[in-house]
């Protein structure tokens, strides 16, 4: 049965819808992964209603695939959707023999939330034969395209874009904790057995107080009282299952220094809040992580921009040792795009230090400073200022 939020979710049009369409034309095998809860299985039961659903959640389904697979492929000769894919990692060759002969596109459809072990059973058995659609939470053009007032920041910071929250409507507060709680008990255990549960969900708070900073291992290590292989792992785990996103440095280095380590940021904003104890506006009005969590939800906007088009994420930072920095470097291929973030609602010279000297520096003549207040303005130095919501939006 279909969870009554996905009657709310088939209502809000999913950019990926075209794409998901279009992979299925083109591949044998469409995989769509994504966080759990992000609407994956209604998306993909909309599009392919003629198709049977099988979810490999459910136990009976889970052992018949596992014990039989042959005989399970057998009783679904058209294709299928199965959901939660990953559960049963044996069944990716025996899918093989069943794909390769048929020379229709779309006849299976996978759904998971843990992109490793999907990546892994892949890349054994059906290299090649699939296409991949990446599903995060609701970004705010598919919530409020077409309307003429969307929330404050602080209200679309505190409370993220995961569908359930929208409907049946679950308060932050009460649906982050069990989210978190089910996340760690069921997918955390999936990849790595851990035995302390509570050091590695102290691990992820710690981290979400260090969104949009670099990735400092050594210190984390530190903090949480594990090595830095056990740091590095864990981080591959919350990278896999889409929770954090690692902005990697642009590698030109434009003739100076600059630090090779990523910066660390969350795929929702209303996770982070939730990890960090906010719950109010009016905490997040004065908590000093204010301006980092902003960045964080204009920086998951423009990486759901590209994975909703089943594009490769074409965004970098730059800083060099001296601490010059670039929020976000769009590598358009021909051009390398700058971008400053900024919380403010008032303009002032501070925005444009970093941008005038990478652009100096980098002989580019184009630059951009997306803000919270209202004022646009073109300068003579080739440098924007504009309304983050609007660029959003226009794009």
């Amino acid at each position: 049965m279909i969870p009554y939020f996905s009657i709310f979710l088939k209502m809000i049009s999913r950019k990926a819808e075209d794409k998901l369409l279009e992979l299925a034309t083109y591949f044998k095998v469409v995989a769509v992964v994504g966080p759990r809860q992000t609407g994956k299985t209604t998306l993909v039961r909309s599009i392919f209603s003629h198709k049977p659903y099988v979810s490999l959640e459910d136990p009976d389904q889970r052992e018949f695939a596992l014990e039989d697979p042959r005989g399970f492929l057998a009783g679904l000769p058209n294709g299928a959707i199965l959901d939660e894919v990953q559960r049963t990692p044996e069944l990716f060759s025996y899918l093989q023999g069943v794909v390769d002969p048929n020379p229709q596109t779309g006849q299976f459809i996978l759904t998971g939330s843990n992109n490793f072990l999907l990546q892994q059973s892949i890349t054994q058995s059906l290299a090649g034969r699939v296409g991949y659609l990446q599903l995060l939470p609701f970004s705010l053009v598919e919530l409020y395209s077409g309307q003429k007032e969307i929330p404050s920041e602080n209200q679309l910071m505190i409370k993220g874009g995961y569908p359930p929250l929208y409907e049946p409507g679950i308060p932050p507060d009460l649906w982050f904790p069990n989210y978190l709680r089910t996340y760690i008990e069921r997918d955390v255990r999936q990849v790595k057995n851990i035995t302390d549960l509570i050091v590695f969900e102290r691990f992820i708070r710690l981290l979400a107080g260090r969104v949009g900073q670099e990735l400092n291992m050594a210190g984390l290590s530190n903090e949480v009282g594990v090595d830095n292989k056990t740091i590095q792992s864990w981080i591959g785990i919350l990278e896999s299952s889409f929770l954090i996103y690692l902005l990697r440095p642009h590698f030109q280095n434009f003739n100076k220094v600059i630090v090779k380590r990523p910066k660390i940021y969350f795929l929702d904003t209303g996770l982070v809040s939730f990890l960090l104890g906010i719950s109010t506006e009016k905490q997040l009005d004065f908590h000093p992580l204010r301006g980092a969590i902003f960045e964080n939800l204009v920086v998951s906007e423009l990486i759901k921009e590209r994975t909703n088009q089943a594009k490769e994420v074409n965004l970098f930072f730059w800083r060099d040792k001296t601490g010059h920095e670039i929020d976000v470097l769009m590598d358009n291929g021909s051009e390398l795009f700058p971008i400053e973030i900024k919380s403010g609602k008032t303009i002032n010279s501070d925005y444009f230090k970093n941008l005038k000297f990478w652009m100096r520096l980098s002989g580019q003549n184009r630059g951009l400073v997306l803000f919270t207040g209202i004022q646009t303005q073109s300068r003579t130095e080739g440098i924007d200022v504009e309304n983050w919501k609007e660029f959003l939006f226009k794009k």
